[in-house]
């Protein structure tokens, strides 16, 4: 009975190093999950900021767009008046010509400020969809965290025995 009983303990003694091996590995998974979890958090943080900072660039944008619509239709309002004016005038002609390509260059600008609008539009929905694939990783790793918790937790409770202290 004592070489049956000690064998026993020698077995139990084993199975106990190879839980508290388990274990050991499982909390080390769950703390490197929390890490990533952490990392993706302020990955997200990081997707937060570069939309407030595409926000601002679209805003800035706008802003220039509607200065240089203005700056155009004075053009237009000065050249409307130049041509009702009907001055003839070699000066009055040359200021004219020079609107005329002010207006122009002030045109182009407009149209480049758009496409541009439209780059930060389309790279600002690209960070949103960024930002939610990121989220949705995040809330499998939790889920997996919680799982790997629960594993771990199960494990501990089935390998445990009342007369062994706790």
């Amino acid at each position: 009975d004592r070489d049956t009983d000690k064998k026993r303990i020698e077995e139990l003694l084993e199975e106990n190093m190879v839980l508290e091996i388990a274990q050991k590995q499982s909390m080390n998974e769950s703390a490197h999950l929390g890490w990533e979890l952490e990392q993706l958090s302020k990955s997200t943080d990081l997707s937060d900021s570069e939309k407030s900072f595409v926000f601002e660039l679209n805003e800035c944008a706008s802003s220039r767009i509607l200065k240089l619509e203005k700056d155009n239709q004075s053009l237009q309002n000065t050249i409307q008046e130049l041509r009702d004016a009907s001055l003839t005038s070699r000066e009055s002609s040359l200021k004219f010509v020079e609107l005329e390509k002010e207006n122009q260059q002030l045109s182009k600008k407009i149209e480049k400020l758009q496409n541009q609008i439209e780059k930060e539009k389309q790279s600002n929905q690209d960070l949103e969809s960024l930002s939610e694939e990121l989220l949705k990783d995040k809330q499998h790793l939790q889920a997996v965290l919680e799982t790997e918790k629960a594993d771990k937790d199960r494990q501990v409770q089935t390998f445990q025995r009342p007369d062994l202290p706790s």
